[in-house]
């Protein structure tokens, strides 16, 4: 009787066990506008939601193949931190890196790459936000400061895109120094007259913003990313007060004269393009 019970007679029934759901990783609902999206339809439009424009996270690599015309050399890819403090919280430190680069295969929270962007040569350092949330270490500043020499002696205009969460906790007083290093060696390459273009992505704040990531020659923010220094609710609580609609957003601060710009993710390599050219002239 169990054969005429079946809704495909023609198909053996599957053990329990062996039930899955075919979809499931397929989509993604949207933060902004709660639009469940197509990962594929995701990845044509650069990570960017195809209804409201709300820009996903994305991570390192995927921005330097996102800025760079096509093949790049990565500098500095064993610099490691040590752990000065043999801090522990929830976990040693020393655990906590090591999870990290065997999750990500990278040894810390930034990459430093030299290409081609419309056939100029410049160099790009992008921040990973998963890699303890981005946060600036002694290894970040030491490579940010080596891509800056590279610059130097070069004369290779200098892009870096932040997302991070600030300064490295768990590295004390060494991690809040590499805030002056760097922009020590940004005054140097000022003074040369090499241009620096930042771009703030979603988040920047803390340390990274309160040296590196403000101090281009051109501050590019992208759209809806949250830039600054304290967190709004830390804000709210030390002020006692509602902070504005959209307060610390990246439209919000151009609005307010501390972007030159923001612009779309699928826009982003052109505008440097143009910006580029403005500053250096055609490429060679």
């Amino acid at each position: 009787m169990a054969w005429f019970t079946r809704k495909n007679p023609g198909v053996a029934p599957q053990p329990e066990g062996d039930r899955s759901v075919k979809t499931e990783g397929l989509w993604q609902k949207c933060d902004s506008c709660s639009q469940i999206i197509w990962r594929k339809a995701l990845e044509e439009t650069m990570q960017c939601c195809p209804k409201c424009g709300h820009h996903f996270k994305i991570d390192a690599t995927s921005r330097l193949k996102l800025l760079f015309d096509g093949a790049y050399t990565e500098f500095d890819t064993t610099l490691t931190s040590t752990d000065p403090l043999e801090f522990v919280d929830s976990k040693p430190y020393k655990k906590r890196l090591s999870d990290m680069q065997s999750a990500l295969r990278q040894k810390d929270s930034l990459l430093s790459a030299e290409g081609t962007i419309h056939g100029r040569k410049v160099m790009v350092c992008v921040c990973e936000l998963k890699f303890i949330g981005g946060s600036m270490g002694t290894v970040m500043g030491e490579k940010i400061t080596r891509a800056i020499e590279r610059c130097l002696a070069n004369r290779t205009p200098l892009v870096i895109v932040s997302a991070s969460g600030g300064a490295r906790m768990q590295e004390g007083a060494i991690s809040l120094m590499q805030l002056a290093k760097i922009s020590a060696a940004l005054m140097r390459l000022d003074e040369a007259k090499v241009p620096y273009i930042s771009v703030l992505t979603d988040p920047t704040t803390g340390g990274v913003t309160a040296s590196f990531a403000m101090l281009g020659d051109l501050n590019i923010g992208e759209p809806g990313a949250l830039i600054g220094f304290a967190g709004p609710r830390v804000i709210e609580q030390t002020i006692r007060q509602k902070l504005p609609e959209g307060f610390q957003r990246s439209e919000f601060l151009l609005q307010h004269g501390f972007l030159d710009a923001v612009v779309k993710r699928s826009e982003m390599k052109d505008y440097i393009a143009k910006s580029l050219h403005f500053f250096c002239g055609p490429a060679a």
